[in-house]
C-alpha cells in the first residue's frame, strides 16, 4: 500500500506538467489564500485515501520576501485504516508572485514506515539543500506541492494535441523528470459535477505498481481556476482514481456543466 500512496504523490506531482521553462506563466495568479480543495483516492470501488490541500497566508519570510503556505494532509480512510494506516503531511512555502518554492517539508507515517525531509530552494545559487545533501539545478525545479500550484498558472493557449511538456521536481532523493502529453479537451464527471476539462497523459514507468501498457490520465478544468478534478491510472491489480470532492475559497467560481 505504501507504493500506492507514493503513486498518489506522483499523480499530484504530475498535475504540474506545465511547469517547465518552455511554458509561460500567466500574469494573474489563479488562486488565493483561503482556498481549500479535497481529493479522494479510490482503489477500484473502495475509498482508500483522502488528501486535503490548503493555501494560507503566513508571517514567515524567506530571503526577506513574503510567502504563501501550502499545506497538504493525506490519510487512509475506511477499511484501509486497518490494512495500512497512513498519516502524511506536506508543507510548501512559495513566492506569491513567481510561485517558486522557498522551502518544503514532509512527514510521512505509513504503517511502520516513517520518512521526513526538509528541503530549501536557493534560486540565486541554484542549489537545493535537503536532508540527504545538496543538489544543483538549472531552470525551474519544484517540490510536488509548488509544482501543482505553478501548473495552474501556465498559459496553455498555444498547446496543440499531442504536444509534449516536461516537468522537473524534487522528491525524497533527487530531481526527477516526467514527460506529459496534451490530449485535447473533454468533459469529465467528478464528485462536484461535470466539467469542461483539458486532458493530459503523463508517461509512467512500468514496475511493481504499473502495468507495461498502463496509462495515467489527468483532467483539469478549462477555466481560470485550472483545478485538477480527476486522475485515473491502471495498476498491476485494479486501478486508482483520484477525484475532486470539495473546493472552497476559490478565486473564481467553479461552474459545472449544466445538463
Amino acid at each position: 500500500m505504501r507504493k500506492y500512496l507514493t503513486a498518489l504523490i506522483l499523480i499530484m506531482g504530475s498535475l504540474a506538467a506545465f511547469g517547465q521553462e518552455q511554458a509561460t506563466k500567466t500574469k494573474e495568479v489563479a488562486f488565493k489564500a483561503g482556498e481549500q480543495i479535497t481529493y479522494k483516492l479510490r482503489y477500484g470501488f473502495l475509498s482508500a485515501a483522502e488528501t486535503v490541500i490548503r493555501v494560507e497566508d503566513t508571517p514567515l519570510k524567506f530571503e526577506g520576501h513574503q510567502a504563501l503556505h501550502i499545506n497538504a494532509q493525506a490519510k487512509t480512510v475506511g477499511t484501509f485504516n486497518f490494512l495500512f494506516k497512513v498519516r502524511n503531511e506536506y508543507h510548501s512555502y512559495i513566492d506569491p508572485v513567481t510561485l517558486l518554492p522557498y522551502y518544503y517539508s514532509e512527514n510521512r507515517k505509513e504503517s511502520r514506515y516513517t520518512h521526513s525531509d526538509r528541503v530549501t530552494f536557493d534560486h540565486e545559487k541554484n542549489v537545493i539543500t535537503a536532508d540527504k545533501g545538496q543538489f544543483p539545478f538549472k531552470g525551474n525545479v519544484f517540490d510536488f506541492l509548488s509544482c501543482y500550484y505553478f501548473a495552474r498558472n501556465i498559459d496553455i493557449s498555444g498547446l496543440n494535441i499531442n504536444d509534449k511538456l516536461e516537468l522537473r521536481y524534487f522528491l525524497e532523493d533527487g530531481i526527477h523528470a516526467l514527460t506529459i502529453t496534451y490530449l485535447g479537451k473533454e468533459q469529465v464527471k467528478c464528485g462536484l459535477g461535470t466539467f469542461n476539462c483539458l486532458k493530459f497523459s503523463p508517461t509512467i514507468i512500468p514496475g511493481r505498481i504499473f502495468k507495461k501498457n498502463s496509462k495515467l490520465y489527468l483532467w483539469i478544468t478549462d477555466d481560470k481556476n485550472r483545478i485538477p478534478v480527476k486522475a485515473n491510472v491502471e495498476i498491476i491489480v485494479g486501478s486508482l482514481t483520484m477525484d475532486l470532492t470539495q473546493a472552497s475559497g476559490l478565486k473564481y467560481p467553479l461552474n459545472p456543466v449544466k445538463k
